[in-house]
């Protein structure tokens, strides 16, 4: 990464949420099943890639410095995330609900990242006067980022490994 493509922890973070943003809107405008399938893979690429540098990277940091209401929401908010993307992944664009997954996953996203990014509640807000050193992790994040997404465009996505769900009770 060039020093002018440095982005602190919230910039690459606001960065993701903005992509995640134009590929749901892409595929609410996509036709044809190849196309639409080809973005909800690309959307359940970005997500996966973005929820685990989140949960293993900057929520850790956040602990004690943000409200914890908060950051254990983000992480109910990742796994019902997760579950969705694992049915995207499994199935196609012609299945039944496939369209209806992807636009309640689309609905999801939008009100984490609204929970994320509120002015001065918000868990970014919270973090940035917390005192947290935003470049060093923004610089781990990128890293990790880069790993992973490399990782799973060569061998898939794992399948989900959920922080807050209880398999036995799911089940």
């Amino acid at each position: 990464m060039a020093a002018q493509d440095k982005m602190d922890a919230i910039a690459l973070l606001k960065a993701d949420h903005r992509t995640v943003e134009d590929l749901f809107e892409a595929f609410e405008g996509a036709s044809g099943a190849s196309r639409k399938q080809k973005i909800a893979n690309q959307i359940c690429l970005e997500l996966t890639v973005h929820t685990e540098i989140e949960e293993k990277i900057f929520y850790p940091a956040c602990e004690g410095v943000v409200e914890k209401d908060l950051i254990d929401e983000a992480y109910v908010e990742h796994d019902g995330a997760k579950v969705l993307i694992a049915e995207i992944e499994a199935g196609g664009p012609d299945e039944d609900f496939y369209d209806a997954k992807v636009k309640v996953l689309g609905e999801m996203i939008e009100h984490h990242v609204e929970e994320e990014e509120k002015r001065v509640e918000g868990m970014f807000s919270q973090a940035r006067k917390g005192g947290l050193d935003m470049d060093a992790l923004g610089e781990q994040m990128a890293a990790r980022k880069e790993e992973l997404t490399a990782e799973y465009k060569k061998r898939g996505l794992p399948l989900p490994e959920t922080t807050t769900f209880n398999q036995a009770k799911v089940a």
